[in-house]
């Protein structure tokens, strides 16, 4: 699961640095070398003409500094480099430049997004100090977190997996998983997600762990539950199929390894 490194430090304020890593984002795709997946040299990163006001501190990785930028959507990539997004980028990124891709993914996307004031229009400048962006009209803009509830539902020894309507038929199969609306608690999302999804009401909500999850910028929030009552009914417009599995049952295909839905599916299959 994808994880902050122990060896990195956030940032809010830019540092000297001779080579800086530099995560460029054109909406949500990385620039990355196409060879080997690494980050743009300074040479290519001139190439882009980057705007200064453009370019955001994240951190430091392994006493490394790391930046973010974006570009233009029209923004074609140097020679011998592609923007790629993220998840396609697993397993070909070490999982430490792959968790700050991830942080340097959410303030570039707020970054860009917040150029102007959302009240009266204006252009809004980066406060000091501070993660945030302000406009002389009094407003400020801080990085936008949604926040979603991921719940796996035990029955005895049996586990439920469901698969969103999106995913065609035989595909991946994952716990249940929905954002909170407002005035909601995580506990609340949860018992409400899982009924208005499978019709099941559930009880004995564990806290499992949670996961920046930044496609583009949710925070999980996992649990597990024990089922109370009903029969499953799905939602068609959620969910294409649900249903239990229990000890020596074959599972489908799951979440990549990098996901809190794999670790928390893993940490509870049927022994």
């Amino acid at each position: 699961m994808i994880v902050t490194p122990a060896s990195f430090t956030p940032l809010v304020a830019a540092v000297a640095h001779d080579r800086p890593m530099t995560f460029v984002f054109r909406g949500y795709d990385l620039l990355v070398r196409e060879s080997d997946a690494s980050v743009p040299d300074a040479a290519a990163l001139k190439s882009l003409d980057i705007a200064a006001d453009a370019v955001f501190p994240v951190g430091l990785l392994r006493k490394e500094y790391c930046c973010t930028a974006w570009v233009a959507k029209d923004s074609q990539p140097p020679q011998g480099h592609v923007f790629k997004g993220l998840r396609t980028l697993w397993g070909r990124l070490d999982e430490e430049t792959l968790a700050v891709a991830g942080r340097a993914l959410q303030i570039a996307d707020w970054a860009r997004n917040h150029r102007y004031c959302g009240v009266c229009g204006k252009p809004m400048k980066q406060v000091v100090g501070e993660r945030a962006m302000r406009c002389d009209c009094g407003h400020v803009a801080y990085p936008r977190i949604a926040p979603a509830m991921m719940v796996l539902v035990k029955k005895g020894d049996a586990i439920l997996l469901a698969r969103n309507a999106a995913v065609p038929a035989g595909g991946r199969m994952s716990a249940l998983a929905g954002f909170l609306e407002p005035g909601e608690s995580v506990e609340d999302c949860v018992h409400r997600e899982v009924f208005e999804e499978v019709g099941l009401f559930v009880k004995d909500l564990r806290y499992f762990g949670s996961q920046s999850w930044p496609f583009p910028g949710s925070l999980m929030v996992a649990f597990t539950a024990e089922y109370s009552s009903g029969d499953i009914k799905v939602d068609p417009a959620e969910i294409a199929e649900a249903r239990w599995f229990g000890r020596g049952d074959a599972l489908p295909e799951l979440s990549p390894p990098q996901s809190i839905s794999r670790a928390l599916i893993e940490a509870n299959l049927p022994r």
